[in-house]
C-alpha cells in the first residue's frame, strides 16, 4: 500500500524509538543528558566579558529606540487630537454663524413682511379716508 504521504514512514520512524535500547541505555543517555544541560548551564559567560556587554548595550540600544518611538506617537497623538478640536471648534463656530445668518434671514423677511403690510394698511386707509373725503 502507497502512503498518501510521502513523509509518513519517515515521521513514524522517527517517532518510534530503537527496540535494542534497553532500560540502562535509556537511563545513560538521561543522565548524559541531564550533565549535559548542566555543563552548558555552568559555562555561562561572565557579565564583563565583552559580547555580554554587547548584549548588554544592544538590548538597552533597543529599548531606547522603542522609548523614542513610543513618545513619538503620543506626541502625534496629541498633535492629532489638538488638530481634531480645533477641527470641531471650526466646525462649531460655522454652524452658530449659519444659525445666526438664517435667524438674521429670517428676521428680516418677518421685517420685510410687516413692512409691506403697514404699507398696504396706510394705502388702505388713504384709500378709505379718499372715499370718505368724496361723499362729503
Amino acid at each position: 500500500m502507497i502512503s498518501p504521504f510521502p513523509s509518513f514512514k519517515r515521521y513514524t520512524q522517527a517517532l518510534s524509538t530503537p527496540k535494542d535500547n534497553d532500560f540502562a541505555e535509556r537511563r545513560k543517555t538521561a543522565i548524559e543528558a541531564r550533565k549535559a544541560l548542566l555543563e552548558k548551564f555552568k559555562a555561562k559567560p561572565d557579565e564583563n566579558d565583552p559580547a555580554v556587554q554587547a548584549k548588554i548595550a544592544e538590548r538597552k540600544a533597543i529599548a531606547e529606540a522603542r522609548e523614542a518611538r513610543a513618545e513619538q506617537k503620543r506626541i502625534e497623538a496629541a498633535e492629532k487630537a489638538e488638530q481634531e478640536r480645533l477641527r470641531q471648534e471650526q466646525l462649531e463656530q460655522d454652524r452658530l454663524a449659519e444659525e445666526a445668518r438664517k435667524k438674521a434671514e429670517a428676521d428680516a423677511h418677518i421685517t420685510r413682511l410687516l413692512a409691506d403690510e403697514a404699507e398696504r394698511k396706510a394705502a388702505r386707509d388713504a384709500r378709505y379716508a379718499a372715499r370718505k373725503q368724496r361723499k362729503k
